[in-house]
């Protein structure tokens, strides 16, 4: 018997490896001065602390990849982790900064790290595949042929939803902590409550219409605005939201 139960320890899986789709928040920093930008960052955060506690982040070093800047990485992390955040890694880094960054227990990101990207299969992985997780019902016969995914059932919370090359259209309620992601357009013909990402691939032309605005967070491209940045003349109306000159705007439907 005591054989027979080493043989399944040693034998049975413990975890698999899988590739998915997480929206994290990217934070672009445009200087190196971190008492500043520790500064300015409560003051965000206290606008909306439920929204940010607990949030990975993704650290875009672009805008001060510049050879020679000197960074202080374990700093940055730091204050981060002390204002509730949880930095995840670095993208946009020269070199020399991805170097100091994994030192200080950061990763590296490329463009497009958060895609679905499926690991190498290998003895780690079950040979029997897990049971999907359901989603709501797609009318196929309106999709068909089209990059357009059409969802008839109510999207409910813990629900992520995405339209890779296409648009997404929701003839349902979707629900607090349901998630749409499109590269094209979201409608969504009923209660939005949850976050809407459209344009996630960068698609600035992007945009998102709803029957009704209740809605956690809205973002066009990467541009975004949560719940308590909305203008409440909009809120609960039937809206449609698009991007110009790099900022969200909102017209009554």
């Amino acid at each position: 018997m005591s054989d027979n139960l080493n043989l399944l320890t040693e034998t049975a899986p413990m975890f698999q490896l899988k590739g998915g789709l997480y929206t994290l928040t990217s934070l672009q920093l445009l200087g190196t001065q971190l008492d500043l930008f520790n500064k300015q960052l409560q003051v965000k955060i206290q606008q909306a602390p439920k929204f940010f506690y607990h949030a990975p982040v993704v650290i875009d070093l672009q805008k001060i990849n510049r050879p020679g800047t000197e960074f202080d990485f374990k700093r940055l992390k730091d204050i981060l982790l002390s204002q509730h955040l949880i930095p995840v890694g670095i993208k946009g880094a020269n070199t020399e900064q991805q170097s100091k960054a994994t030192a200080a227990g950061l990763s590296i990101l490329q463009e497009g790290t958060n895609k679905e990207r499926q690991p190498p299969a290998d003895s780690m992985t079950p040979t029997t595949p897990p049971e999907p997780i359901k989603e709501p019902k797609t009318e196929e016969s309106e999709i068909r042929g089209s990059n357009t995914r059409v969802i008839s059932e109510p999207v409910r919370s813990g629900q992520q939803i995405y339209v890779r090359g296409g648009d997404l259209i929701v003839l349902a309620p979707v629900s607090h902590g349901a998630e749409l992601l499109a590269d094209g357009h979201i409608h969504v013909y009923g209660p939005l409550r949850g976050r809407a990402l459209a344009g996630v691939t960068g698609d600035i032309t992007a945009q998102i219409f709803c029957q009704n605005l209740e809605a956690e967070l809205i973002s066009i491209a990467g541009n975004y605005k949560i719940s308590e940045d909305i203008d409440q003349g909009v809120w609960n109306t039937a809206v449609g939201i698009s991007l110009k000159d790099g900022h969200l705007h909102f017209s009554s439907l």
